[in-house]
């Protein structure tokens, strides 16, 4: 008589992102996932979800728990850069299909492009996706897929394909701070004005001499 087949185990998620081992940013928690779900209509389905496929990002409203800015990935960067080195911070950061998604206070996604439009430095800022209530955004898988030996790598050594959706910056409470409009927009006129000294030095370099 043959031994039937075993089910394969499943991962105790929650388990492993309650687990008080230090972590890098970009590493959810379980409270990160909690405040993840809880902008569903269901936040019990996220969690089932989940907990049956780690590795499968979802798809969540916005306009409720956040709002998200989505900028294109070099421009993110550095927007990340003045947040992190010049201002505040930032909540969490994920980034999706080349572009950099920024996780921002409710209300932002409706504000944000009304006052870039004002302002002096806003037509130097790349054309942002702002998601705020009626929208859906994909959001990271709390862990990533594990390879073909079935062993998962860490979030920050997971494959960066272009159509992958990754954290930067995971959630990791389960109320973490979001910038509002005001900050956001500091952040973007402020890498514009940088990425413009920038061309002007690089120009004022290659110039030829006279004389």
């Amino acid at each position: 008589m043959t031994n039937p087949q075993r089910p394969p185990e499943r991962t105790d998620l929650f388990g492993l992102l309650r687990d008080p081992a230090p972590r890098s940013a970009t590493e959810i928690t379980a409270a990160g996932a909690d405040w993840l779900a809880s902008a569903a209509l269901f936040p019990r389905s996220v969690h089932a979800l989940w907990q049956a496929c780690p590795s499968t990002p979802v798809t969540l409203p916005c306009g409720s728990a956040f709002d998200v800015v989505s900028v294109p990935a070099v421009f993110g960067r550095r927007m990340l850069d003045q947040l992190w080195n010049n201002g505040p911070g930032s909540g969490p950061v994920a980034a999706h299909r080349g572009r950099v998604l920024l996780f921002a206070a409710p209300g932002t996604a409706h504000r944000l492009p009304a006052l870039l439009s004002w302002e002096e430095w806003g037509r130097e800022v790349p054309p942002l996706l702002c998601h705020g209530r009626g929208d859906n955004v994909t959001v990271p898988a709390p862990l990533p897929a594990p390879d073909r030996g079935g062993k998962r790598p860490a979030p920050a050594d997971a494959p960066a394909g272009a159509s992958s959706a990754r954290w930067l910056v995971a959630p990791d409470v389960r109320w973490p701070w979001l910038p509002g409009t005001g900050v956001l927009l500091w952040a973007c006129v402020r890498t514009a004005r940088a990425e413009r000294r920038g061309d002007a030095a690089r120009e004022a370099t290659a110039a030829p001499c006279s004389g």
